[in-house]
C-alpha cells in the first residue's frame, strides 16, 4: 500500500504536496506557506522503517536538492511544525545526515516571528517570508487554537536540543506558564485563547479537533524528557480528571464516549480526531498511581471500542469524520456533512498502542479489518483517495492523498504488525504527524560515554 501511495505520488505529482489521485496531477493547497513536497517530508520516515531503499534515496535527494525554504506565502504554524520541522527531525535522528537537521532549525527559525504577541502565545498563520503573523479568519476574535499553540512543545525542545540555541525551548516553556497562570473552568482547557489578553475567549472544550493534541503534547512531553517533565505529568493528570469528570459518557447502549463542552452545554458527538485518545489515555496510564493504572487501561479500551464501533457500523468498514449519540443514534454520523473520511489514522494509532500495551489480539484484527476496507474502498487506478460518505459502499472519491496517510495511517497500521522493538515506545515519542522522535536518555548516555 505505502509502495502504491508513494508510486503513484512520485508519477503525477512529485514535489507537489499532496497527490490527487483522479485526476492524476499534484495539488498545493495554502496550508504551507508555498512550501513544497509535503508529502515528500510526512513520508520518509515510513519509507526508511519499511526499508523501501530506492523509494527513501529519491525522497531524500529530493529534500538535498529541490526543498526551497525561501517561500513568502502564508503558513500554518501548527501544519509545518508538525509536519516539516517533525519530518525532518525524526529522518536526522534515524540517518545523521546533516542536511534534515539544517533543514529542521532553518525552518524552525522561520517560525519564531510567530511568538511576537502580548503574551508570547503564538498566532496560528505566518508569513514564510515576511515574518508577519495573524490569527485564523475564522477563530473567533483573533484567538490563537489550543491545539496549535499546544502542538509545539516536542519539536521546539529538539530544535533547542540540535542547535544549542535555547530560544525555541524558551518559547514553549512560556506558553506552559501563561496556561498555567490562568483559570481553567471545571479544570478544562477551552479551545480558543487571546494571544493579546492571554484570557480564554470562549468556552468551548474539547478532546477532538481545535484542542486534541495539546493533551497529547503533555503526556509526550514528560515521556520524552526520560520522565523528568513532571510539570507536563501532572498538567495531564490534571486535565484528563476533569475531562473524565465532565466529558466522559456511557451511551445507553453501553458504549463510552467523549463529549464536546460548549459553555457547559454538552454536544454528545465524538470526532474522528477524537479516537486518538484510547491510544494515548493507555500510554498516560503507566505513570498513574498504582490504583488509577487499570481503571485508565480499561478507560482506554472502551473509548477505542467505541471509535472501532464507529467503523463496523458503517457499510464500508470506515468511520466517518464525526459520529453522535443522541436521539436513538450511537456511533453513528446523522449529518451528511460528517460522513466523508479522508484516510485518518487516529483510529489505527490507537489499535496500534493498544496492541503494545496489551498485547489483545483483536487490536491486530481490527487493523486488519482497515486495510481492507482501505483496498475495498479507498484505493483507486493512481492511489489512495478519501471518500464522501462511508454509509455507501459505492462511494464518492475526494480525489486527494493526503500526506497524513502515508506520514501515520499506513505508517500506524504496519507497526501494529511489527514486533515491539521496531520504534519502541521505550525509546521513542510519535509527534501528533507520526513523527517519532527520541526520549530523552541523556544521562544513560553520558553514563555510558564515561564507563
Amino acid at each position: 500500500m505505502m509502495k502504491f501511495a508513494w508510486d503513484n505520488y512520485r508519477r503525477y505529482a512529485f514535489g507537489k504536496n499532496e497527490l490527487r489521485p483522479l485526476t492524476k496531477n499534484g495539488h498545493i493547497g495554502n496550508m504551507f506557506g508555498g512550501l513544497r513536497g509535503a508529502t515528500i517530508v510526512d513520508a520518509l520516515d515510513t519509507l526508511y522503517i519499511m526499508e523501501l531503499e530506492e523509494e527513501f534515496q529519491e525522497a531524500k535527494s529530493w529534500v538535498e536538492k529541490s526543498f526551497d525554504l525561501n517561500v513568502n506565502g502564508e503558513a500554518s504554524l501548527f501544519e509545518v511544525n508538525i509536519r516539516y520541522v517533525g519530518g525532518l527531525l525524526t529522518m536526522y535522528y534515524l540517518t545523521g545526515e546533516e542536511v534534515f537537521k539544517n533543514k529542521a532549525l532553518e525552518l524552525g527559525e522561520k517560525l519564531l516571528p510567530a511568538f511576537n504577541t502580548p503574551t508570547g502565545i503564538p498566532r496560528g498563520v505566518i508569513s514564510l517570508g515576511s515574518g508577519m503573523s495573524w490569527s485564523w479568519g475564522w477563530a473567533s476574535a483573533g484567538s490563537s487554537i489550543l491545539a496549535e499553540f499546544g502542538t509545539l512543545h516536542l519539536e521546539f525542545l529538539h530544535l533547542s536540543e540540535l542547535s544549542g540555541n535555547p530560544v525555541f525551548a524558551e518559547k514553549v516553556m512560556n506558553i506552559r506558564k501563561v496556561l498555567n497562570r490562568i483559570e481553567k473552568p471545571q479544570g478544562l482547557y477551552p479551545n480558543f485563547l487571546s494571544p493579546v489578553t492571554g484570557n480564554w475567549v470562549q468556552h468551548h472544550v474539547s478532546v477532538g479537533g481545535l484542542g486534541d493534541s495539546f493533551y497529547e503534547y503533555l503526556i509526550k512531553s514528560w515521556l520524552m524528557s526520560d520522565k523528568r517533565d513532571t510539570e507536563a505529568k501532572k498538567m495531564y493528570n490534571d486535565a484528563l480528571e476533569a475531562i473524565e469528570k465532565h466529558l466522559v459518557k456511557k451511551s445507553a447502549g453501553g458504549l463510552t464516549y467523549i463529549a464536546e463542552w460548549r459553555g457547559g452545554v454538552l454536544d454528545h458527538k465524538m470526532g474522528h480526531l477524537a479516537c486518538f485518545s484510547g491510544g494515548m489515555i493507555a500510554l498516560g496510564a503507566e505513570q498513574a498511581a498504582e490504583e488509577k493504572k487499570q481503571h485508565y487501561m480499561d478507560l482506554a479500551a472502551e473509548i477505542t471500542h467505541t471509535c472501532h464501533e464507529s467503523y463496523t457500523r458503517s457499510d464500508t468498514k470506515l468511520g466517518p469524520e464525526a459520529f453522535r449519540f443522541d436521539s436513538g443514534t450511537e456511533a453513528m454520523a446523522t449529518r451528511l456533512s460528517e460522513r466523508y473520511y479522508i484516510l485518518r489514522p487516529e483510529v489505527v494509532e490507537s489499535y496500534m498502542y493498544m496492541w503494545r500495551l496489551t498485547h489483545d489480539p483483536k487490536y491486530r484484527q481490527w487493523g486488519w479489518e482497515v486495510v481492507k476496507a482501505l483496498e475495498k474502498y479507498c484505493r483507486v487506478e493512481a492511489g489512495f483517495s478519501g471518500i464522501r460518505d462511508v454509509y455507501t459502499t459505492t462511494p464518492s472519491h475526494d480525489n486527494m492523498q493526503q500526506s497524513f496517510f502515508l506520514a501515520e495511517t499506513l505508517k500506524y497500521l504496519y507497526l501494529l504488525f511489527c514486533d515491539d522493538d521496531v520504534l519502541s515506545l521505550e525509546d521513542w515519542v510519535f509527534n501528533t504527524e507520526a513523527h517519532p522522535l527520541p526520549v530523552n536518555h541523556t544521562n544513560i548516555k553520558a553514563k555510558a560515554s564515561m564507563q
